[in-house]
């Protein structure tokens, strides 16, 4: 129950209150158990969360993946959340141990109580560094999958998630888990001490104290953050082109057509930036000479920059056949002129999407993924400078906007803001767009700066630098993910202007690191007490 009322605390069920609970019914889960049984409850409930989450790896089109891969990458996940209950309880100052049937919940209450306040106290800040340390991890280990980390459920309570901006999206997952630790200590409380109304105020103080400033201190920032300045037209073209079409050799011909008279309508609104979602192009734009012709000719015939999403090739060094061809998942930046003056080649590749980890050793591991071959990974971070418009903008492609510490590197003082362009028309018509979305969210917060998505089918939006969701794109009865474009008026910084960095941007995951110290010296702590007592 608790691993399925985390996953309804994410899109689409997006309950957020949820996230509050269940980490606190998963150590209740655990509570009095020994560590192998803590683990193993610990993992059914991230095992439940996960397959629930993701649920739409299963929309891919593809024989094979979709199972494999949704069972897979849930039970690996799994580990993570059975970790943490497992090692929740190691931190608890006492050793709690199970009882008769009769007795169970008061015999566990008065062990737990039985605890000092103070001590209580540590082990829920404990409990929620040690959540963070494990998202730090996941977020890194094997490439990372920073995806749906708990802070990202909150993306909607606005004031709250401006902690960001210096702890990252890990603050709001070290809030969101205090408090449901203490909740957990107010509710033995109310347990043991029924008679008593006001006893779990001691147990809830802190945390309530902690959110309440958090509140505060988000609306003021809200209330002084105005962006009057001045602002660039962009055109998104969201072509919704099924990831089946998208595979379809003989369909290339006709959606390009198709985006080519989205893109044509958009233009009417006079953009001054037009912008297509990855994988927009169903031929390389470099090499084939009808594609770039047409796409060029739209930028000179309406006077605007370009960012499109295509695929890209290079021949290797000391390349000895022609086939020595290194592949690349590319944007690329077209001039007012038809130009291609620019390039950016995405550098976090996803894993079993566009490579495949371990082939030459597993590679019964082919079969776990939809792709045939693999993609190269980018080197450098290249912003784009649209100079007669005063404008810099650093793009990111597909998953590369879930990274926390990734995305930093792109933006510095002159930055106007960031552009995501996604093909999550591999999902179908899921929450894998909400989701992808609500994380993205973070990286606005982060670093201060305006975040723009171009999808292939859901979520085209905006977001301000204070994480708002000013607008997004919606056709008809098929809501967010059917063709169209919407036209946005993004602000940006006045010639000369620097934007002001945030602490995140500048100082990284100190706050993130810092969690993981503070685990390991408790753990240290904890080791050193008890050869200690060996000792004596």
């Amino acid at each position: 129950m608790a691993g399925l009322l985390l996953a309804a605390s994410f899109p689409n069920i997006n309950v957020a209150g949820l996230a509050w609970v269940a980490p606190a019914l998963m150590l209740l889960a655990a509570l009095g158990k020994p560590g192998r049984q803590a683990f193993r409850i610990g993992y059914v409930a991230g095992l439940a969360h996960y397959l629930a989450s993701l649920y739409w790896l299963l929309l891919i089109p593809s024989t094979g993946f979709p199972i494999l891969g949704w069972a897979a990458l849930s039970a690996f996940l799994a580990l993570w959340p059975a970790t943490w209950v497992w090692l929740c309880w190691k931190l608890f100052p006492a050793q709690i141990t199970e009882a008769g049937p009769a007795t169970l919940v008061e015999n566990w209450g008065e062990q737990f109580l039985a605890v000092p306040w103070a001590r209580r106290v540590i082990w829920a800040i404990s409990g929620a560094a040690l959540w963070v340390a494990l998202e730090m991890t996941v977020s890194r280990i094997f490439g990372g999958f920073p995806w749906n980390l708990l802070g990202s459920s909150q993306y909607r309570l606005v004031p709250l998630i401006q902690i960001a901006s210096v702890t990252g999206i890990y603050g709001v997952a070290f809030v969101v888990v205090w408090t449901s630790l203490s909740l957990f200590s107010a509710g033995m409380v109310i347990i043991r001490q029924p008679v008593k109304r006001s006893a779990w105020v001691g147990e809830m103080i802190l945390p309530m104290l902690a959110v309440s400033g958090l509140y505060a201190s988000g609306y003021w920032k809200l209330l002084r953050a105005h962006e009057n300045g001045p602002e660039l037209t962009v055109a998104l073209v969201q072509p919704s082109i099924p990831q089946s079409l998208i595979w379809d050799a003989k369909q290339d011909e006709h959606r390009f057509k198709q985006l080519l008279q989205l893109s044509e309508q958009a233009a009417l609104g006079n953009p001054d930036l037009m912008i297509w979602p990855e994988a927009a192009l169903p031929k390389m734009l470099a090499y084939d000479e009808p594609t770039q012709t047409a796409t060029t000719q739209l930028a000179r015939n309406h006077n605007l920059w370009m960012i499109v999403g295509s695929d890209d090739a290079e021949q290797r060094r000391n390349a000895r056949t022609p086939k020595d061809v290194d592949y690349f998942n590319s944007s690329f930046l077209i001039s007012p002129d038809g130009r291609l003056v620019n390039r950016y080649l995405k550098r976090n590749l996803v894993i079993f999407g566009e490579y495949i980890p371990f082939l030459d050793w597993l590679p019964f591991i082919k079969y776990l993924t939809p792709i045939d071959g693999v993609f190269t990974p980018g080197k450098a971070v290249v912003p784009f400078q649209l100079k007669d418009l005063n404008a810099k903008i650093s793009v990111l492609i597909c998953f590369e906007d879930v990274f926390p510490h990734l995305v930093r590197e792109y933006v510095s003082d002159d930055t106007d803001f960031l552009v995501n362009i996604t093909n999550d028309g591999w999902f179908g018509e899921g929450a894998a767009q909400w989701q992808h979305a609500a994380g993205a969210i973070f990286r606005a917060v982060e670093n201060g700066v305006p975040l723009v998505r171009c999808s292939n089918n859901g979520l085209t939006c905006w977001i301000d630098s204070r994480g708002r969701l000013r607008e997004y794109f919606q056709s008809g009865a098929r809501g967010i993910y059917g063709p169209g474009f919407m036209l946005a008026k993004i602000p940006v910084l006045a010639p000369g202007e620097k934007r002001a960095p945030t602490f995140y941007r500048r100082h990284g995951d100190v706050f993130g690191w810092g969690c993981a110290g503070f685990v390991a010296l408790q753990f240290a702590r904890i080791w050193i007490r008890r050869h200690q007592r060996a000792g004596d």
